[in-house]
């Protein structure tokens, strides 16, 4: 099937190389020509393991082609997926410029049947405004049909989450459309949601929010945790075992980040707001999130006491590990904070040194964890990258001034940790 893919973001690159791998003809499209071109000589703006090795694969196999022309890939393609930004505006809503701007592009561009396929989260009725810019600028009078199919794409596990999906959703209005995108997934072999257009879109908010939801719960949870004594990892572990409940997202720390949960929450709140719903409950999420980077701050000045002139060893920057995103991270607000209090900040991250330092000033970005640690009063573990969790502690006792490890993804043991002589301290333990 002939693709084409408007915007090379996390989304819209992951999901042009992935339908290329599936062995159909992509074009990407993006406005930013240097993108293109490092793009088009198989160099990836963003990481996600195994996405550059997939990219030349496929361009190799002359199945993946990128440009700046919007028009030239809409002619050539069958189904256009938007995959556009939509950042939140200052009132949470998302701003849909993008979306309307490429609806507009794809409808001068058109030249015969076309099915547009929204793959950008959008608020619930973006369909029918989509839809209605496509049919004022369809001058040609051409015919064509829209879809909902969002993503639910995690960062650092991308390839495997379009290649092994749970579940794909379609939002559609016509047989036609349907049968397109049935065909398109089949080989997938997942279960495939067809639906309309407005459930589609609402069931990626719900889903989202609902995600952010528990991990704001656990971590609400560890506060309690913290005041009686309890051992947040096991009350997770139990809960975890319900089959009603199940384990994932329950891992106490700082928070979520990224460019999904925090816009989306945000996005969902705006949207309950239009239609005259008060959601208490995604606003209280959302404060418990923010609330949580505030207590590590706590937890490192109450452990230190004293944070003026300290150096303190920051270890992790992207908002999760296997990613190099920098959006909405923890790690960004906590070194702020401390650098209000006269802290001097060193740092590393496996892969999110270069795009940190487009966004924080004042740090020292060091070449791995042992040069951070090097006459640091505290290490703070803030992402829980894989290569944290198999340090070798000894080493790290003695580059720091005093043996002081701060967990904010309680990667380590406790009672491992007072036998090693540090002094450790974690979210939602004693």
């Amino acid at each position: 099937m002939n693709i084409a893919v408007i915007g090379t973001g996390y989304v819209g690159l992951v999901t042009g190389v992935c339908f290329a791998d599936l062995g159909n003809r992509v074009i990407c499209v993006d406005r930013d020509k240097q993108k293109i071109e490092k793009l088009k000589k198989g160099i990836s703006p963003i990481y996600e393991p195994g996405l550059e090795e997939l990219l030349r694969q496929n361009q190799n196999k002359k199945r993946l082609f990128f440009t700046t022309s919007l028009k030239q890939a809409v002619r050539e393609s069958k189904v256009i997926f938007i995959s556009v930004g939509t950042p939140s505006k200052p009132d949470g809503g998302a701003d849909l410029r993008y979306v309307e701007n490429a609806s507009r592009q794809i409808a001068k561009a058109m030249n015969g049947y076309k099915l547009i396929v929204e793959k950008s989260t959008v608020p619930v009725e973006t369909n029918k405004w989509v839809k209605y810019t496509l049919h004022i600028n369809n001058h040609r009078k051409v015919k064509f049909d829209i879809a909902s199919n969002p993503e639910f794409l995690r960062e650092g596990t991308a390839i495997s989450d379009f290649m092994n999906p749970d579940r794909i959703v379609i939002g559609v209005q016509t047989k036609k459309a349907r049968d397109i995108l049935v065909k398109l997934y089949r080989s997938l072999g997942a279960p495939i949601i067809v639906t309309d257009l407005n459930s589609a879109e609402l069931i990626k908010h719900a889903s989202n929010s609902f995600l952010a939801a528990k991990i704001s719960f656990i971590n609400a949870i560890s506060n309690i945790c913290e005041k009686v004594g309890a051992d947040i990892t096991k009350v997770a572990e139990a809960m975890g075992l319900d089959k009603r409940i199940g384990r994932d997202f329950l891992d106490a720390g700082v928070g979520f980040g990224g460019s999904c949960f925090p816009k989306d929450v945000a996005a969902f709140i705006n949207i309950s707001q239009k239609l005259g719903i008060d959601f208490k409950l995604l606003k209280a999420v959302r404060e418990i999130n923010q609330s949580q980077r505030a207590l590590l701050f706590k937890k490192i000045k109450d452990t230190l006491r004293s944070l003026n002139k300290k150096t303190i060893a920051i270890l992790g920057l992207s908002f999760k590990p296997n990613t190099d995103n920098v959006r909405n991270a923890p790690a960004i607000d906590i070194i702020k904070l401390l650098q209000k209090k006269g802290v001097r900040i060193k740092a590393f991250d496996p892969q999110a040194i270069k795009k940190a330092s487009l966004v924080m000033s004042g740090i020292k970005f060091c070449k791995n964890v042992y040069e951070t640690a090097k006459d640091a009063d505290a290490l703070v573990i803030i992402t829980d990258w894989n290569e944290f969790k198999e340090l070798n502690l000894y080493r790290i006792k003695k580059l720091l001034k005093k043996p002081v490890i701060i967990d904010g993804r309680n990667i380590y043991e406790p009672k491992e940790m007072k036998k090693l002589g540090f002094k450790y301290v974690s979210v939602g333990r004693r």
